[in-house]
């Protein structure tokens, strides 16, 4: 997993490596997403996350940098079939992305069914990875859990089904929820899952404050369409 930054020495070049920035606008077009390849180049960043359509573009402009590229599965409402979010993810892979960031089932954790919920994120990571061995290449899996929607008992549930999923993050939110990630939610997940998955947060981080007060809850990985501004702020 990746390393855990102490915010006492975080430097800008050290969190760029953190950000996955992020373009998820339905509006958005060719000449944005080239836009966001550059910046992330430019400062650095961990991974531009982009939706499905737009992952053979990110991919070729990336192409030869350290920037990966994210993508988006069941996104936002998590709610298509499983197999559906399975191929999905799989097609992904096979354009190019290095990292899924899939929505869970939430109805199902709502509803306390754990069997259905850990089914649908398995899915979804047998799906990834072996699209990912078919090119000889490696693939991160994030799990969106919508904590906005969930009550602390159920964030617990979902983070756990993740786990033995074989998932390698958990994340908070997809930004377009009633709410966004808080510290609280950031520190329950990390307190669950441990040091062994990585946590994302994500939605309403806009400044390096945001930043930090998510570091310091226990997040190693923050998705957020202000790198920008958070670099400048750290600068």
């Amino acid at each position: 997993m990746e390393e855990i930054k102490k915010t006492s020495v975080l430097t800008a070049a050290a969190a760029a490596g953190m950000i996955d920035h992020t373009l998820l606008k339905a509006t958005a077009v060719r000449s944005d997403i080239a836009a966001l390849c550059e910046q992330a180049k430019k400062h650095g960043f961990a991974s531009v996350c982009v939706n499905p359509v737009w992952v053979c573009c990110a991919a070729g402009l990336l192409r030869g940098s350290s920037v990966h590229v994210c993508t988006v599965i069941g996104f936002p409402l998590g709610a298509a079939e499983t197999a559906v979010k399975a191929d999905e993810a799989a097609l992904a892979v096979t354009h190019g992305a290095d990292e899924a960031d899939m929505v869970i089932d939430i109805a199902s954790v709502l509803e306390g069914d754990y069997a259905r919920t850990q089914a649908d994120i398995q899915a979804v990571v047998d799906a990834a990875r072996a699209a990912a061995d078919e090119k000889g290449r490696q693939v991160i899996v994030k799990v969106i859990l919508e904590t906005c929607c969930l009550s602390d008992e159920q964030i617990v549930q979902a983070c756990r089904c993740a786990q033995r999923a074989g998932a390698d993050f958990v994340k908070t939110s997809t930004g377009f929820g009633s709410g966004g990630a808080t510290a609280e939610h950031v520190a329950l997940m990390r307190r669950t899952v441990g040091a062994a998955m990585g946590v994302k947060a994500s939605g309403g981080i806009r400044n390096a404050a945001d930043m930090i007060r998510m570091i310091e809850a226990g997040a190693n990985r923050i998705g957020t369409s202000a790198g920008e501004v958070i670099i400048a702020g750290l600068e």
